[in-house]
């Protein structure tokens, strides 16, 4: 099989979607089958092929200003065509919903290539970056001016995004979201609580679930045990807002009141660390906790088992591989219950699971689970359980079937004409 894949997101930044297309390109090339994957164009650090089976094609991007990781990828027509031609695909894989995501569905209608899309991000979550305040960079304003205040203005504004559950920002992307993936033959599910997310949200294309895999050779562990008084914590993932690490840092604030020699480790960079460093030094548990930036993926196996604790209040998770890569190492974990994260953090199995933003529940939980020795032991032989469901190799043959029925079901697939095809011709 020829995939071609596209992605708003893709290394050398590091994210979930990302290690997720490098994982399923390599696997599945080592059994013959090639890819060409179209992403944005960073920097320096780009490279154009991973192995003799994958080669990627880079596209001039901009960056949005409120989250500058965060890359726009230019109108390229022509370039799409031409990839399109050259390649001749099988078939097209979508991994995000942004404007790469529609350049693919667009040019799989003109081609009538079978297409895919993976709903890998809840960008309706994620409507905060879109927000004025955050495009204009007003939180970092608000940071300078009440740089030696006790009370932080940006908590309140925080407080605003978040609660309001589901406004007009909200309604826009999910249209646009739910527009992209109903126009793809199938739609793949990393889980199967966000499967049924998906068909309220709206999507009533097929939806199959194929899990984006942990490779259980490398994030491996063996049942944990804790009984002291000095607990390390661990928080790991982009430090972006919509993951609500100032829950987590409240939570622990809380929980140092009961383990005062307790600390906190956030891996991983992105747009509220500079708030998050603000907010711990406000409430003198700077000492306690630490940031230590972004941490290459192929170090993090080694490190997730020196922690106790797992620790999380994001609320728009679809799988969340950091979780799985925690309990692949045997930690038990407490998070919140909100979209896929009840699937990964079972309550009263592996950890417990609190209501959303609810800072106290979430510190009480965690202080429950540290302090009986014997149900943290059973959680930590749990998650390692858990983790096995997710075996790399399984979820490979999972989504090897999903390509092959896709491609034989729609052969023949009518051609469609639009104005972006005028475009491509023009170009």
């Amino acid at each position: 099989m020829r995939v071609l894949y596209f992605s708003d997101t893709f290394l050398p930044k590091t994210d979930g979607v990302a290690v997720s297309i490098k994982n399923f390109s390599e696997l599945l090339s080592l059994r013959g089958h090639e890819f060409t994957i179209c992403a944005p164009r960073y920097g320096e650090d780009d490279f154009e092929r991973m192995g003799d089976q994958i080669h990627v094609i880079r596209f001039r991007s901009g960056f949005l200003p409120s989250y500058p990781d965060i890359k726009v990828v230019l109108p390229s027509p022509g370039k799409i065509k031409k990839v399109i031609e050259d390649f001749k695909p099988d078939l097209i894989h979508i991994h995000t919903p942004g404007l790469m995501g529609l350049y693919a569905v667009n040019a799989a209608e003109r081609f009538g290539i079978p297409t895919i899309g993976t709903y890998h991000t809840l960008m309706a979550e994620q409507e905060m970056y879109v927000s004025f305040y955050r495009l204009f960079k007003m939180d970092k304003l608000f940071l300078k001016i009440n740089k030696f205040k006790k009370k932080l203005n940006l908590d309140e504004l925080d407080k605003l995004v978040k609660f309001d559950n589901f406004n007009i920002r909200k309604k826009i992307i999910l249209k646009i979201c739910n527009d992209i993936y109903n126009r793809c033959d199938v739609v793949i599910s990393p889980s199967h609580l966000i499967k049924k997310q998906l068909v309220e949200y709206g999507i009533h294309r097929p939806i199959t679930v194929v899990s984006n895999g942990m490779d259980l050779k490398r994030f491996t562990g063996k049942v944990k045990s804790f009984s002291g008084d000095e607990p390390k914590f661990l928080h790991v993932g982009r430090i972006s807002y919509e993951k609500n690490c100032d829950v987590v840092i409240n939570a622990f604030k809380e929980i140092t009141k009961t383990y005062p020699k307790a600390t906190l480790t956030i891996i991983g960079e992105g747009p509220a660390i500079d708030s998050l460093k603000r907010q711990a030094e406000h409430l003198e548990i700077a000492p306690s906790v630490h940031f230590t930036g972004f941490v290459p993926n192929a170090q993090l196996h080694e490190i997730y088992p020196k922690y106790d604790l797992f620790l999380t209040a994001s609320t728009m998770e679809t799988q969340g591989l950091v979780v799985l890569e925690a309990i692949a190492c045997g930690l038990p974990a407490v998070g919140v219950d909100s979209f896929a994260l009840p699937e990964l953090i079972q309550n009263e199995k592996n950890g417990y699971i609190a209501p959303p933003f609810d800072v106290a529940m979430l510190a009480k939980l965690s202080i429950q689970l540290l302090s009986n020795p014997s149900t943290y032991k059973t959680f930590s032989k749990n998650s390692l359980d858990i983790a096995s469901g997710h075996e790399m190799g399984r979820c490979v043959d999972e989504m090897e079937s999903v390509y092959e029925k896709v491609i034989e079901a729609m052969k023949g697939k009518e051609k469609k004409s639009s104005l972006f095809d005028m475009l491509m011709d023009f170009m």
